[in-house]
């Protein structure tokens, strides 16, 4: 497979910031250790031992390290280099040799196109300035047929205040860009790029929606 670009700086606020939370992120627990464990277990049963998978936005790697049993090769970004650091501390200690981990902005990653049979993004399509032209590059990045599995929080209508907030807390640099949509203008967006939804599950008390789509052949 050609070698995706690496198309982000370390000196980007964004980066600036998840590389400031990393080692409290890597410490912090899992807010819905059931719902996790489902959706790890509804991805799985996606895959198959010859897969490539990108996984975007990959964090300290966890959910990366868990699935590389089940598949061929993982490429797992994400823009914090502090987070990378972590992540590939984990694989050394797991003796985990089939995920590659590397920096990048995810709105702007580029791979060639139909690379991957699988791309994942987990809490992080809410985090993006224009989630729409992700959604567009992920489907280009898909082989046909390939899946896109996505865990999205949903804020619209459910926590306003943050809308006030989320301005003031980026201002100061204590918290990050957060977009406010809701569910349905997520699939939208989703089956508008030409994915096919085979599964919507809203986990009871969440604000997040897990998502598996399929790439129109």
């Amino acid at each position: 497979m050609t070698t995706p670009e690496r198309t982000s700086s370390p000196e980007a606020p964004s980066a600036k910031f998840w590389n400031k939370m990393a080692d409290r992120y890597s410490k912090s627990p899992v807010s819905n250790q059931a719902a996790y464990e489902k959706k790890l277990e509804i991805t799985q049963s996606y895959f198959t031992p010859d897969m490539e998978v990108l996984e975007l936005g990959c964090g300290t790697g966890t959910t990366a390290l868990i699935h590389a049993p089940f598949v061929k090769h993982i490429h797992a970004v994400d823009i914090s280099e502090k987070m990378l650091e972590i992540a590939r501390d984990k694989a050394a200690k797991q003796n985990v040799t089939n995920v590659t981990f590397a920096q990048a902005a995810i709105d702007t990653f580029i791979a060639p196109d139909q690379s991957y049979d699988i791309i994942m993004t987990h809490s992080v399509l809410h985090l993006l300035e224009d989630k729409e032209a992700t959604i567009a590059n992920i489907h280009k990045m898909l082989k046909p047929g390939g899946y896109f599995i996505s865990s999205t929080v949903c804020l619209t209508g459910i926590m306003r205040f943050l809308q006030l907030i989320v301005p003031i807390g980026r201002l100061f640099g204590f918290m990050p860009l957060v977009k406010f949509f809701s569910t349905k203008h997520l699939e939208k967006s989703i089956a508008n790029t030409g994915f096919k939804i085979i599964s919507s599950w809203e986990p009871q008390k969440s604000h997040s929606v897990f998502i598996v789509a399929r790439k129109i052949p």
